[in-house]
């Protein structure tokens, strides 16, 4: 049997971690200590709550707190209107946590743009603050000028301990210290255990963010804990590791194949993931073979768990040099437009003024 004990998937996302601990010890999702889930559909966008508490923060590894995730493929449909619809629900997502922290319509704010701006799958952060509407120094040097509906806002982009040599959570204690912000929005790139997920899924928290987490590159967190003031992360998963993409492929091979096998009789069409359609193509988790089927097509690994299957790709790929960080080859477009879609939704949540209805408007 493969061993597991080595071997963790890597997932900055909660809705993840719950379900790796529902495959784990073979449970209900619905009956996590702890944890608590609520689905939602907003139009064509579909949102996971999830609430974790002291107990289900030991279940699932995520720290205790709120969790939004908003699932849309607006970025890679390249769907304007989506788009749009996409960015109404990441801000109306943020406000709801700002309120249930009790965040004030006047407070100010620090948005901070994680990552390393000359890494492209890394500079989600660093390209959406650019957009970012900036407000405080009208504030502080022309206060007649500054209409009712908007807040102070001030932004930063720290770079990376490896290009300026100085820790990120130290600048960020730095300018907070001097600025002193009520509240700090974190905008980061994550890491996922799907295929499906990467530059499709947004995350909302109010616990926090470890920067560097989406290349596997943890570093000093940034919570209420360690800054003095509630810090709310937007986080997108930007790439995925080998093993996933190995462990992903064995599963839509077999959908493919069984799927292929329910319609001999239809011209073949090509493979695709589940969820997913190009062309009249798709696949779903209902065409899985049974486990005597997946056996004969694979043999024992084709019988193999989800948890068991990554594990052996992790024992294969990383004596090789093999378990690799991988980002979509479209990233650049991607990056660019997500940055300007998040960065739309929190001007329209941190200004009463600033609407998504002149989305189009806003500089790319």
């Amino acid at each position: 049997m493969v061993s597991q004990d080595k071997y963790q998937v890597r997932t900055d996302l909660a809705v993840e971690a719950k379900d790796m601990y529902v495959e784990q010890e073979k449970t209900d999702r619905d009956v996590i200590e702890g944890v608590k889930t609520r689905d939602s559909q907003v139009g064509n966008i579909k949102i996971t709550e999830v609430e974790v508490d002291e107990q289900g923060s030991e279940q699932i590894g995520k720290s205790p707190g709120s969790y939004r995730t908003i699932y849309s493929e607006a970025i890679k449909r390249q769907d304007t209107a989506l788009q749009e619809e996409t960015a109404q629900v990441i801000a109306k997502q943020l406000l709801e946590l700002m309120e249930k922290n009790q965040i004030d319509t006047e407070a100010s704010g620090l948005i901070v743009g994680l990552g390393n701006r000359q890494v492209t799958p890394d500079a989600l952060g660093p390209l959406a603050v650019e957009q970012v509407l900036v407000t405080s120094h009208l504030f502080q040097h022309e206060p007649q000028y500054v209409q009712d509906g908007y807040r102070k806002v001030a932004i930063m982009s720290p770079g990376v301990l490896g290009v300026t040599g100085i820790e990120t959570s130290d600048v960020i204690e730095g300018v907070i210290a001097k600025y002193k912000p009520d509240f700090v929005v974190a905008i980061d790139a994550l890491a996922s255990r799907s295929i499906e997920r990467v530059n499709a899924t947004i995350q909302l928290s109010d616990t926090g963010i470890h920067p560097g987490s989406g290349v596997g590159n943890k570093r000093k967190e940034l919570t209420k804990q360690s800054l003095g003031i509630p810090v709310f992360a937007i986080g997108v998963p930007t790439v995925v590791d080998a093993v996933t993409i190995t462990s992903d492929a064995i599963d839509y091979v077999l959908k493919h194949i069984m799927k292929e096998w329910k319609e001999k009789d239809k011209p073949s069409k090509s493979l695709a993931p589940p969820g997913l359609t190009f062309g009249n193509q798709s696949l779903a988790d209902e065409d899985l073979p049974s486990t005597e089927e997946r056996e004969k097509i694979f043999g024992m690994i084709g019988v193999l768990n989800e948890q068991e299957k990554r594990a052996l790709m992790q024992e294969v790929l990383t004596p090789l040099g093999h378990n690799l960080m991988v980002t979509p080859k479209e990233i650049d477009g991607y990056m660019k437009d997500m940055a300007h879609l998040i960065a739309a939704a929190i001007n329209a949540a941190m200004h009463k003024n600033v609407t998504i209805e002149n989305f189009a408007a806003f500089t790319r």
